[in-house]
């Protein structure tokens, strides 16, 4: 049976942890989702590009990164517990018919896969008192229920109630020559489950990274976005301390 998340690097004290909620499209085979499987290699199925770039960034000494092992569509790890789209019925206009389940099975499912990652990620930060927690994600160019145009940001930063870390980052990657949202494509003040539970609550320094999927498709683009978080992350540190 699969492990509800992988960890890569090797845990050191007040380093970088990066925490990877939706890194994998695995399905389980006892769990059938309802859907064409030609969506579980896309956006809606997880963050194109991110898991390469933690595992990459993790073989620098002092990161540590964390990844969930199945599809957000099976259960989506940036949510609240009790919040309905935790299992999603829907995403970008596809209908999730296999998720219209009972409360016993959402049970089972969250005690399967959600619970377990996020009490390891908090084993972690407690542990380890990270100097930061960087959450990592990626963002479709466009949306396909057209809601929106083409999505121009290279990288978005995003935040909640706690600004230091994100306000540093977003300099930094200005720096780098990128097109950087703040706030975008999406508020952190709107969705910030795993940011605000993981650190936030707790009063740990932290930062959540978008990254636009078409740059990290491949390799080269993977590689080339853990270098600059890494050049990032160490600057963060650095103006935190």
């Amino acid at each position: 049976m699969i492990e509800p998340f992988e960890i890569f690097g090797v845990p050191q004290e007040r380093g970088v942890l990066i925490v990877v909620d939706h890194a994998a499209n695995h399905v389980p085979d006892d769990i059938d989702l309802g859907i064409s499987p030609e969506f579980l290699n896309d956006h809606i199925a997880y963050d194109i590009g991110v898991a390469n770039i933690a595992r990459y960034m993790a073989e620098t000494p002092g990161y540590l990164s964390i990844l969930g092992t199945v599809s957000r569509l099976v259960v989506d790890l940036n949510r609240f517990p009790d919040e309905t789209g935790v299992i999603p019925a829907r995403s970008d206009g596809v209908e999730i018919t296999g998720n219209a389940i009972g409360d016993g099975e959402r049970s089972t499912r969250l005690n399967r896969f959600f619970h377990p990652y996020h009490d390891r990620v908090a084993e972690l930060i407690r542990d380890l008192d990270p100097a930061l927690t960087l959450f990592l994600h990626s963002f479709t160019p466009k949306l396909r229920s057209g809601l929106m145009e083409m999505r121009p940001w290279d990288i978005g930063v995003l935040y909640n109630e706690q600004e230091a870390a994100s306000r540093l980052a977003i300099q930094h990657l200005e720096q780098e020559g990128l097109v950087v949202g703040d706030q975008q494509p999406y508020s952190g003040k709107d969705l910030h489950a795993t940011m605000k539970r993981q650190a936030e609550d707790i009063g740990k320094a932290y930062t959540e990274i978008e990254i636009r999927q078409d740059l990290i498709s491949h390799e080269t683009g993977q590689r080339r976005f853990s270098e600059i978080l890494l050049r990032i992350c160490d600057k963060v540190r650095t103006g935190l301390a």
